[in-house]
């Protein structure tokens, strides 16, 4: 059970706050059914409504602050996605997304920033499903970790580089443009 005030990671709505744990007075809702109500930290004006006993399959605890470091620490070892067919690949970014999972996030971003290379250096554009992807995945991953972390969303690109040695930065950081 989650207590209001704590922050989760709520299915594709990101970081939510759990405003409060309560019945909902509202036709067709069953009178004794709790329901959280959660805030989404980056989507403004929206709320979510989600039944305490149903919250286990939506529902998660942001990570530690410890656990965010470690995910950063182990970022360059979580590996790529190696389906080269695309509408195979597309099925397994859903799958990944809907995880919930902060290292398959980071599988997107990998793959898609990988891709994005290859196709640049081919002479072509980035596919709308890669961009579409790993936007989410960014959001996602940069949205928990700011949380878990104590940051502004913004600088988690930045903080995340600053964490990973200098010998590991050849290889890829998530959203940076260079390798050494």
């Amino acid at each position: 059970m989650f207590e209001k005030g704590e922050y989760v990671v709520c299915g594709n709505k990101g970081v939510c706050r759990v405003e409060d744990i309560t019945t909902l007075n509202i036709s067709g809702v069953e009178k004794e059914r709790e329901y959280y109500i959660l805030k989404p930290v980056y989507v403004n004006g929206s709320t979510v409504y989600v039944p305490v006993d149903a919250a286990g399959e939506s529902i998660r605890p942001v990570l530690s602050r410890e656990e965010a470091r470690e995910l950063i620490r182990v970022i360059p070892e979580i590996p790529l996605i190696t389906i080269s067919n695309d509408k195979l690949l597309e099925q397994e970014y859903r799958v990944c997304m809907r995880s919930n999972n902060c290292e398959e996030w980071v599988r997107i971003i990998k793959t898609v920033h990988l891709r994005k290379q290859k196709r640049i250096e081919a002479g072509r554009k980035v596919t709308a499903v890669d961009a579409k992807y790993f936007r989410l995945a960014e959001d996602s991953l940069y949205g928990e970790l700011a949380v878990a972390l104590g940051i502004p969303k913004e600088e988690v690109q930045d903080f995340i580089a600053g964490e990973i040695s200098v010998s590991e930065k050849t290889l890829y950081i998530p959203g940076k443009e260079y390798y050494n």
